[in-house]
């Protein structure tokens, strides 16, 4: 969690959308983000706080792809540091 976003990945978590993603919730809002581009799939997430969140990606692709192996897997994630 940053700046009150709050950033999931979930086990086992590759058959809807079956490429790496993870989950956002800011507020009331909810959205499922790619981790290679960071765009957006689904929901939506107020502009300011998808700039912050694709920042973040950005400088964490390498983590969060690496937890994302690990959690299809049904193995444990580390933890990835926030966006200061």
């Amino acid at each position: 969690m940053f700046y009150g976003i709050i950033v999931s990945i979930y086990y086992f978590d590759n058959k809807q959308y079956r490429l790496p993603h993870i989950h956002v919730a800011y507020d009331e809002q909810e959205a499922v983000v790619p981790i290679p581009d960071g765009g957006l799939i689904e929901g939506e997430i107020q502009v300011n706080k998808m700039k912050l969140l694709q920042a973040w990606i950005e400088i964490h692709k390498d983590e969060l792809m690496a937890n994302w192996n690990l959690a299809v897997n049904g193995n444990k994630v580390f933890k990835i540091e926030p966006l200061k």
